[in-house]
């Protein structure tokens, strides 16, 4: 202290020595007849100089004792202390709005000894595959064409007469054209939608149970509706049950055959093919099977096809293999879990988009998605659904087929929420032992309207769709070792598939 106080008095007497040969040169210039402006101008070059004394003299020593302490303090922070705040903390100013950001995954059990066989190809047989991934082009779910009520209602209504005569008279084929017309015209009109039920239900019970939901969703308290969905229902229930016990069957003859056998392996690898193709397909992907195997094998370009097709196999296949490898035998499913499936579809060709909800609000032909800025409290509700009662009690086809729906329902993401609703829906049938679901491309029609009819009120056709397509695949399993690859023909597309296309 004592060097740095003979410092300071010595700037003093310096700067001291200064002003006053400054000031007598002021005094001349005044007596000389130089203007007023030269005398402000010096008055403020003065004060200047006098606060430039005070800083160093008083702040010096205060800015150098404050380092010391915040170098002290640093020190003992960085090898000692537990209070240093989280990133979230520090940049999530809203605590009302949770950011979701993909974590390292570790890895959870819920007290279950057993693991879900593996129904992917070995790692050995198929080289990794790279982080190249591709933007969905197609973004729409359902098909845009809209139910037009153009038809007149009275037309509508007699030609319902007429088919109620063509009944009686027992001339069923022309009473089925006449209803399917007044249908045509009046598609949401409750009261053709009942009779039309009940002309079916003798023949086709479910698709007559099917239009009695249709009418109570129009008109909840139309009478007839009610009666006759009353008597349906219970026979309907059964009916779906028996064949989710078909289904339980093979499954269990599928855990018990030799997966250790050549020609098993050989047909995992065959339908892991068969899988990414159909599901890029459906997308609108026009690699054929050979060329997508050609690039999952060989990582080699195909001629013709653009890199964004390239990327979409590669990335579909890099969503499997994390499904099959991270989460088939992790614990319960978490909103993390969805985005990271999320993520390895669209990252690379969309980085801003992909593993995070969208923004802004989308349409989808006739859907309204839920707006933007609930969709973090539906998903989050989405994940504790995967835990509560009402899930667990339902049949893993049930569980896997709903959870697709409540996902396309939502519609997080901007773009590639059909994949990775199918991508979840099959994780959930793999966690339990079910083999990957493989929706051909000739089918898509098919799947487009069960899932319009689950978007109109009735899910259970979508369900039905599901299950039908778990026990093609399961059979296809099970035929394999008295057939081979022949039973892989029920899953090849046709030759013709224009007609199959759906405008979206």
């Amino acid at each position: 202290m004592n060097e740095g106080l003979l410092w300071s008095v010595s700037e003093v007497f310096e700067m001291t020595e200064f002003y006053h040969s400054f000031l007598l040169s002021v005094l001349c210039s005044l007596k000389s007849g130089k203007t007023k402006c030269v005398l402000s101008l010096s008055l403020i070059l003065v004060f200047t100089l006098l606060f430039i004394v005070i800083s160093v003299t008083y702040l010096t020593p205060s800015i150098c004792v404050e380092y010391e302490k915040y170098s002290k303090e640093t020190l003992e922070c960085n090898e000692y202390s537990n209070d240093v705040p989280s990133i979230k903390e520090c940049f999530d100013s809203d605590n009302c709005k949770k950011g979701y950001e993909l974590k390292p995954y570790v890895q959870v059990y819920d007290g279950i000894g057993t693991t879900a066989p593996n129904f992917l190809p070995d790692t050995a047989d198929i080289e990794p595959s790279e982080d190249l991934i591709r933007i969905d082009e197609v973004a729409n779910i359902f098909p845009t064409e809209r139910y037009k009520n153009e038809g007149s209602e009275q037309e509508a209504l007699t030609a319902v007469q007429m088919a109620l005569k063509m009944k009686n008279i027992q001339k069923y084929e022309k009473a089925q054209k006449l209803f399917k017309f007044a249908l045509a015209l009046q598609p949401l009109h409750p009261d053709i939608l009942n009779h039309y039920g009940e002309f079916l239900e003798e023949k086709d019970i479910i698709k007559a149970d099917h239009l009695y939901v249709r009418a109570l969703t129009v008109s909840p308290q139309h009478t007839g509706a009610l009666v006759n969905r009353k008597r349906t229902l219970p026979v309907v229930d059964e009916l779906d049950e028996q064949e989710l016990e078909k289904i339980d069957k093979k499954r269990i003859e599928l855990i018990k055959l030799n997966h250790n056998s050549s020609s098993l392996k050989r047909l995992k690898k065959e339908i892991y093919f068969q899988h990414i193709y159909h599901t890029v397909a459906i997308e609108g992907n026009t690699m054929t099977l050979a060329e997508t195997r050609t690039v999952v094998e060989t990582r080699m370009s195909v001629p013709g096809k653009s890199v964004l097709e390239h990327n979409e196999i590669l990335g579909l296949e890099s969503a499997l293999r994390y499904i099959n490898k991270t989460l088939v035998n992790k614990g319960t499913i978490t909103v993390y879990d969805i985005l990271a499936i999320h993520k390895r579809v669209l990252g690379h060709v969309d980085p801003t988009e992909a593993g995070s909800f969208r923004q802004n609000q989308v349409f989808v032909g006739d859907h309204i998605p839920p707006l933007a800025s609930d969709v973090v409290y539906l998903m989050e509700e989405f994940a504790e659904w995967f835990q509560s009662d009402s899930f667990v009690q339902l049949h893993p086809v049930k569980q896997a087929a709903i959870t697709h729906y409540k996902l396309v329902y939502i519609h997080p993401f901007v773009d590639g929420n059909g994949r990775t609703a199918r991508l979840l829906m099959n994780l959930i049938l793999m966690k339990n032992g079910y083999p990957p679901v493989i929706i051909r491309k000739q089918d898509r029609s098919m799947y487009y309207n069960a899932l319009q009819l689950a978007n109109e009120g009735d899910i259970r056709p979508f369900i039905r769709y599901i299950a039908h397509c778990t026990e093609c695949t399961l059979n296809v399993y099970l035929h394999a070792p008295e057939y081979g690859a022949k039973c892989l023909m029920a899953l090849e597309p046709k030759k013709q598939e224009h007609g199959d296309i759906i405008p979206l």
